[in-house]
C-alpha cells in the first residue's frame, strides 16, 4: 500500500454520498478511483456537493490538490465553493466517469489516464468562468430554441432564432456558437452583420451576454429552476488552477 499524500484529497462525488469519511464504494481493484483513493485521503461527498458538504472538508485537510471524481456538475459545484472561499490556489484535477464536455473543453483524459494525471500532472492556470446568477461553468452552457440576441464582447453572434445556442469554456476564454446542430464552439470567429434583421454566428472572447424571451438555461447538465430572460457567462479576473496535459 503506498502511503497516504496529506496534500491531496479525493473527493467522489455520488447520489449515495451521504456522509463524509466513507470508504470509496464502486471502484474495482486496480481500477482508476481505487489508485487514488489508495495515496489521497478519500472524501464521499454527495453529487452536485454545496457548503455544508465540501467547506468543512477543505477546512480539515487544507489540501494542496483536490481531485474530484464525478460529473462536470460535481467539478463545478467544488470548484464554485474553492471561489467562494478564496482558496483558488489549491490545484484540481478531474477524474471523470467518461468523456463529456468538460474533458473536451479542456483536453482531458479518462479512465487511468486521468489518474496517473491527477496524481503526478502538473496544474496551471486556466480561465474560470462565471454567470451572472452565481455559478460557474466548466463545459458546456446551452439554451434550446432562443430567440433574442447574443453578443461575444462586441461581435454579434444571434438575432433572432437558433435552435441551439451553446457556450464552453477553454483556455483561451469563452466561446460561443449559434445555430442548429448544438456543436460545441471552436473559437472561430463568425459574425453576424451588425445591420442585418436575424442571423447566427460564433465567437471567442471574455464575456457572453444573451438577451432573450424567458427560457431554461443549462448549465454543465444543470437546468435553472426557473425561465430566464438573460444570462451572462464573463471570464472572472482570477484563474483556477486545473491539472492538465
Amino acid at each position: 500500500m503506498s502511503p497516504i499524500d496529506s496534500d491531496v484529497v479525493l473527493l467522489t462525488c455520488s447520489d449515495e454520498g451521504q456522509a463524509r469519511r466513507l470508504p470509496v464504494h464502486g471502484s474495482r481493484p486496480g481500477g482508476p478511483l481505487a489508485a487514488v483513493a489508495a495515496v489521497a485521503h478519500s472524501v464521499v461527498l454527495p453529487a452536485r456537493p454545496g457548503r455544508t458538504d465540501v467547506d468543512p472538508v477543505l477546512a480539515e485537510h487544507d489540501p494542496r490538490r483536490v481531485v474530484v471524481a464525478g460529473t462536470d456538475a460535481d467539478l463545478a459545484a467544488v470548484l464554485l465553493r474553492l471561489l467562494r472561499t478564496e482558496r483558488l490556489d489549491v490545484e484540481i484535477a478531474y477524474l471523470p466517469a467518461r468523456r463529456s464536455p468538460a474533458t473536451a473543453a479542456w483536453g482531458l483524459p479518462t479512465g487511468a489516464a486521468a489518474a496517473r494525471l491527477a496524481l503526478a500532472g502538473d496544474a496551471s492556470p486556466v480561465p474560470l468562468v462565471r454567470d451572472d446568477t452565481g455559478g460557474v461553468l466548466v463545459g458546456r452552457g446551452e439554451i434550446r430554441d432562443i430567440r433574442g440576441e447574443c453578443y461575444c464582447d462586441e461581435t454579434l453572434v444571434l438575432r433572432g432564432h437558433a435552435r441551439r445556442l451553446v457556450v464552453a469554456p477553454g483556455p483561451e476564454g469563452v466561446a460561443v456558437r449559434a445555430g442548429r446542430t448544438g456543436r460545441a464552439p471552436d473559437g472561430q470567429v463568425r459574425p453576424v452583420p451588425i445591420r442585418a434583421p436575424r442571423g447566427t454566428g460564433s465567437a471567442l472572447g471574455r464575456a457572453v451576454q444573451v438577451g432573450c424571451e424567458p427560457t431554461i438555461v443549462v448549465a454543465d447538465g444543470v437546468p435553472h429552476p426557473r425561465p430566464l430572460p438573460r444570462r451572462t457567462w464573463y471570464r472572472h479576473t482570477t484563474d483556477w488552477l486545473l491539472v492538465r496535459p
